[in-house]
């Protein structure tokens, strides 16, 4: 028996359409134009002999056709596309679009990237470094990669590595640090927005830092590194995040050795995802990377001494 379909092309830009509700908005997600999104509405419209949009002058509302429509014009391109992603013995050859957490992305995953792309030169990699919440179908995400402890309900998520803290600065400061009562003569650079900064390091190293607290503020660990890196102060440097700045002598660690700390990185996906092999290679990839990484760390031999006052 035959299936009465109308073109899947058009149900595509009716569903960017309608969940951007802007032709120039689901035009730039796709790559076409707007014209070309209006046209293929309109053709849609017609097969199906109602109208799913009310076109204003500057905006554009769901009808109650349009609105009942859309959700299940969405939930048939998802089994569509999962039934396509998942067909056994696919070649990853299709695009992989991987939301990052910014400071992961700038520091680690860059650096790296070449050898996955050679490692696997047909999959077309796609990098969203935006603080939003992603919807993972919705937004054409395939994976994420994100700082936490691995509360994520409703999606598979597995850690790819656990953060370590510890004490960075410019090479030239370094003679100053030796012990951690030398944190009180020193500029300590904190990162408002980390959830853990110099108190959880003391905790973790079973340090005092009272009296700890002034130093330079930044709302990136990226620019506290940055800082430090120029002479500015201390700061609470994160492995893997400081490997290559470890290895090109930009960052020298004191008061280690580095500590665990509760948070770390996680793959984060749909359980579905599991099914495409460009996700797989990924996965694979990454972890074995981080497996590298973690083997050549490079550790402190300088150890922590307590702020507190001898007795």
């Amino acid at each position: 028996m035959g299936y009465r379909l109308p073109p899947l092309s058009s149900m595509r830009l009716f569903e960017a359409a309608g969940r951007h509700l802007s032709f120039k908005a689901a035009a730039e997600d796709l790559n076409i134009t707007p014209s070309a999104i209006s046209h293929g509405v309109q053709a849609l419209e017609e097969w199906l002999g109602v109208e799913l949009f009310v076109r204003g002058n500057r905006s554009l509302t769901l009808t109650e056709a349009g609105a009942a429509y859309l959700p299940n014009v969405q939930a048939a391109l998802e089994m569509l596309a999962r039934a396509s992603e998942g067909v056994p013995g696919r070649k990853p050859t299709g695009r992989l679009a991987v939301s990052i957490a910014p400071t992961f992305g700038m520091r680690w995953l860059l650096p790296r990237l070449q050898r996955f792309n050679e490692r696997h030169p047909g999959i077309e990699v796609t990098l969203d470094t935006s603080h939003r919440r992603v919807e993972f179908s919705r937004d054409g995400i395939d994976i994420a990669i994100r700082m936490g402890a691995g509360e994520w309900p409703g999606l598979h998520s597995t850690c790819l590595v656990r953060e370590k803290l510890v004490p960075v600065c410019a090479p030239r400061l370094a003679a100053r640090i030796r012990t951690a009562a030398d944190l009180h003569d020193a500029t300590l650079l904190h990162v408002t927005r980390a959830s853990e900064d110099w108190t959880s390091w003391g905790a973790l190293a079973g340090v005092d830092v009272a009296g700890t607290a002034r130093g330079l503020r930044f709302d990136t660990i990226q620019m506290a590194l940055e800082a430090a890196a120029n002479g500015l102060g201390v700061a609470l440097g994160r492995l893997p995040l400081i490997e290559q700045d470890l290895e090109a002598k930009r960052l020298v660690q004191v008061l280690g050795p580095p500590r665990f700390c509760s948070t770390g990185y996680w793959l984060v996906m749909q359980r579905e995802t599991l099914l495409r092999p460009e996700v797989n290679a990924f996965r694979n990839w990454i972890n074995g990377e981080l497996r590298s990484s973690a083997a050549s760390t490079i550790a402190s031999d300088t150890p922590v001494t307590s702020l507190r006052a001898p007795a």
